[in-house]
């Protein structure tokens, strides 16, 4: 009878060490994926010829925690600014002074040459030039005539930035830096 005591006894030890064990590796699973790194989905066309719909990505939301955004990331967008989550390029970052003209992109008094462009730029309903202020962004979808960005939502909150899409995980034949 003692040994069938101890063995439950050791039985119950064992599943109670390996439920805390699973916990604990589930708890550390989730906070890395909200607070260090993270999967995203592009779900529309604003990012063709860089990300095309479907595409799954690696999102690096620790590093905005030490340095600014800059001109050309690519970065997760949630805030006020758009019901949805949004993949957008970095154009402008404070000070800058952005500017549409031809259908082309004026940064401080430079033309961009933006061969990740699919389209002509057009205002849309921004008046340019547009200075960016503290604190904010422009992004632009490098699909210029099929994205929602800067030009009709306006500026970008440092706030409303989630971190940085720094690896493509899918498809597979497309895997690599961003």
């Amino acid at each position: 009878m003692d040994d069938q005591l101890t063995g439950k006894r050791k039985l119950l030890r064992e599943l109670r060490e390996w439920l805390i064990s699973l916990t604990a590796a589930i708890i550390i699973a989730l906070l890395f994926q909200n607070y260090v790194y993270a999967q995203a989905e592009v779900h529309n066309i604003s990012m063709q010829k860089t990300l095309v719909e479907g595409q799954r990505l690696i999102e690096n939301k620790w590093s905005y925690r030490f340095k600014s955004p800059e001109r050309g990331d690519i970065v997760i967008i949630h805030g006020p600014e758009s019901p949805l989550r949004l993949v957008k390029r970095v154009i402008g970052v404070p000070g800058d002074v952005i500017d549409v003209r031809e259908g082309m992109v004026v940064l401080n008094g430079q033309q961009l040459n933006e061969t990740y462009t699919e389209g002509i730029t057009k205002p849309g309903g921004m008046q340019f030039p547009y200075t960016v202020a503290r604190k904010e962004l422009f992004v632009l979808g490098d699909n210029r005539e099929h994205s929602v960005d800067s030009r009709s939502i306006g500026p970008i909150a440092f706030s409303s930035i989630e971190g940085k899409a720094v690896y493509r995980i899918w498809p597979l034949n497309k895997i690599g830096l961003l």
